[in-house]
């Protein structure tokens, strides 16, 4: 893809970017930019480089505490975990690219969240990924699933990284625009973090990696654009990615790292080799010339333009230090990595493009970086469900049929068809994932006590119903999550997905759920330390349902205190921690058993999340209880038949509260876990003393979930039920 002749308006808004940025660019320049350097421009002034809707807002998050090392605005976040260690995480989106390209869409989004983290000094060691594809009975959506679950599979599995959990969705709302949510954790040396800021002038430019083609030219401002009918024509824009090229990258970028050569490092994103050296040399406030006859090339031919937009993956840019180009050649020749030095810095400020012995491209720095645009979009707020009244909530006309639908439906049925794609154990660290039981994955720190919890949550139909309440609750929920397993909850990423930012309506929905989230993640002491925000999900003006993606990462000191739900015994008595009030609005209960999508989602009572999670930690920090599973759709029913399923035994349960049964069985108020232990007495007198609302609702034993004189499912019925429908549906049945 070359650019097209001569420098228009009309060229500018093939590019992404509107009438008013290009007379920006104009006065900006003082001249007209000529197609390369307007190709510049509409990479790097996308939404998806630029952030120009979400700034303003994003600023609402709190990113500082006594653990943070570096908040947002790096490569990723990283935070102390004690022992000179750190930890180094971000989630990204690659939905546009998995819509069009399922396979190689999903994989580079795996390849592309990794290199965020290796290229802070970070070795990765862990995957999750948070999937929401449409109405399983949409044409598309089974061949979309199939393509994005091999994809992340053949990547990770390749690079040989474990993939440790997430969350799949399905809704007719994102029939028309999948998610594709990608989040890498890594380790890192706490005093040897590596920075993109280039120190200095006058520092050799050193490209390494893959060669660059043609591929993926222009993804960022496809990215950042919504789909139509046309949609299928992208292909070309995304990216084509090759694990094992990656898996050398990373052994060849932490040796180059270790080596001290390095004086800045960037992986070529986003915007390939454009946003990779504009931000460098922007961040460190200096300039950058560049020689692109010396860029490693795949394909003969290639224009200044297709150089500088190629997304082709595998590929980083280093600035090294005085005299260190050497040690950078035997590391790569080591690896057997393409490697080039292309330019170096310079003291001007400005970004010097040479191709075939001519200046193609002179252009100040600061109207691509800093001076990008900055929107203050206008809002409206987004309308709220009204409260549903319980009243006008019936209880199921067949209790076992309800049961068994639910555990069935699409977002509540079995993911092993999934999951068994992947290798959740290759690094011999991992402790609980998709398959253990537990409402976290787990990893071990380097072999010793420490272990990490990691989670990814977001609930949808709670956004929609209430931005500001549903945006609360996914920070509660994986804060919840962390804690289910012992984790202390110690910081945030997030992968906001939306429609349109210039639709007043949407615009409204994303400053919501910002504000929602911003006042959990405070409530909780969780700073936000990394993210990514993907707009214009939309095609053919029907936006995605408003999905903020929480990714959350808690620390636990020792991994022998730790809890899952898979380890209930007979004799146990089954203990609910925090207050039901039977909250129906948005359920799963009223979706799929009363076909009704109505309703304000639960509240959420940040005073007592806290309190009842501390609580609940404490228990499993004490080695009290080691069986806790957190209350989420479904609510306790739900909870319940999924930790009988993965312990493999029956259990008995009981209403209490004073609610209708229905209510307080699918109910799904905040706030709550479900524990289990042989010696309840102690710790109900515990939470009495710590204020904590708790009831005994059940006991362990039998073969069979059942609540008296409602509904008695054996368990095999019921595990049929749970595990049949993705492999039954992925089939074509």
């Amino acid at each position: 893809m070359s650019a097209p002749a001569g420098s228009t308006a009309e060229t500018a808004l093939e590019y992404g970017l509107q009438a008013e940025e290009y007379d920006l660019i104009m006065r900006r320049l003082n001249r007209e930019p000529n197609p390369l350097e307007l190709g510049l421009f509409s990479v790097m002034w996308s939404e998806h480089c630029s952030y120009k809707s979400s700034r303003r807002h994003l600023a609402k998050f709190p990113t500082a505490g006594p653990r943070v090392i570096q908040g947002p605005g790096e490569n990723a976040g990283v935070v102390d975990i004690g022992d000179g260690q750190a930890v180094v995480f971000k989630m990204e989106s690659h939905n546009h690219p998995s819509f069009i390209e399922p396979y190689q869409g999903a994989a580079t989004g795996v390849g592309g969240i990794m290199r965020d983290v290796f290229t802070m000094g970070a070795r990765p060691i862990a995957l999750l990924n948070a999937l929401r594809f449409g109405d399983p009975k949409h044409p598309r959506t089974r061949r979309l699933v199939a393509g994005v679950v091999a994809g992340i599979g053949g990547y990770g599995n390749c690079v040989g990284v474990p993939t440790l959990g997430g969350e799949t969705n399905f809704h007719s709302g994102y029939d028309g625009n999948i998610l594709v949510n990608a989040m890498c954790v890594g380790l890192a040396d706490a005093e040897k973090i590596f920075y993109s800021a280039a120190p200095a002038a006058g520092l050799p430019v050193v490209y390494f990696g893959s060669k660059t083609g043609r591929d993926g030219i222009h993804g960022a401002t496809m990215a950042s654009a919504e789909f139509d009918e046309d949609s299928e024509e992208k292909r070309p824009t995304v990216q084509v990615g090759d694990p094992f090229a990656e898996k050398l990258l990373i052994e060849a970028t932490l040796e180059l790292m270790a080596s001290g050569a390095v004086a800045a490092i960037q992986d070529m994103g986003a915007a390939g080799l454009t946003s990779s050296c504009v931000e460098m040399a922007g961040k460190g406030d200096v300039g950058i010339d560049l020689d692109l006859d010396r860029v490693p090339q795949r394909e003969e031919g290639m224009t200044a333009y297709e150089m500088m937009l190629s997304e082709s993956q595998e590929r980083m840019l280093a600035i090294l230090k005085p005299g260190r180009e050497a040690d950078g050649r035997r590391i790569f020749a080591k690896w057997g990595l393409d490697a080039a030095t292309i330019g170096r810095t310079t003291d001007t400020g400005r970004i010097v493009l040479r191709h075939h012995g001519a200046v193609v491209c002179d252009l100040p720095l600061g109207p691509l970086t800093a001076d990008a645009p900055l929107y203050d979009r206008p809002w409206v707020e987004p309308p709220s469900e009204a409260p549903l009244d319980p009243a006008g909530v019936s209880p199921p006309a067949d209790w076992e049929a309800a049961i068994l639908k639910l555990i069935a439906c699409p977002d509540l049925s079995s993911k092993r068809w999934i999951w068994e794609q992947y290798d959740r154990h290759v690094m011999a660290d991992t402790l609980a994932d998709s398959a253990s039981g537990a409402d976290a994955g787990v990893v071990r720190v380097d072999g010793g006590r420490k272990a990490l919890a990691l989670t990814s949550d977001c609930t949808p139909r709670y956004v929609a119903a209430d931005p500001f309440e549903g945006g609360k609750q996914a920070v509660a929920e994986a804060w919840r999550n962390l804690t289910a397993v012992g984790g202390d909850p110690i910081a945030v990423t997030d992968n906001l997905n939306f429609g349109n930012p210039e639709r007043p309506q949407i615009m409204g929905q994303i400053v919501r759920a910002i504000e929602g989230m911003a006042q959990a993640c405070r409530a909780l002491d969780f700073p936000v330390v990394s993210g990514n925000v993907s707009l214009y999900n939309e095609t053919g003006g029907a936006a995605i349902p408003p999905t903020p993606t929480v990714g959350a990462v808690g620390l636990i000191p020792d991994h022998a205190r730790r809890a899952g739900f898979a380890s209930l015994e007979a004799g146990d008595t089954l203990l609910l921690v925090g207050e039901s009030r039977g909250e129906m609005g948005s359920s799963l209960y009223l979706r799929e058993i009363l076909g009704r999508e109505e309703g304000a989602p639960p509240p959420v009572d940040l005073a007592a999340e806290r309190r009842n999670g501390d609580f609940v930690r404490g228990l499993i920090r004490s080695g009290a209880v080691r069986t806790v599973h957190d209350l989420s759709d479904g609510g306790l029913a739900i909870a319940a038949a999924e930790m009988a399923l993965a312990s493999t035994i029956g259990l008995t349960l009981e209403t209490a509260g004073g609610l209708a049964p229905h209510l307080f069985l699918f109910g799904e108020d905040q706030g709550r876990y479900l524990i289990a232990s042989a010696e309840p007495s102690g710790i109900i007198e515990g939470a009495v003393r710590a204020g904590v609302t708790i009831a005994s609702v059940g006991r362990a034993g039998g073969d069979a979930f059942e609540a008296p004189s409602l509904f008695s499912v054996p368990l095999e019925r019921l595990r049929q039920a749970h595990e049949g429908w993705m492999p039954a549906y992925m089939a074509g049945a």
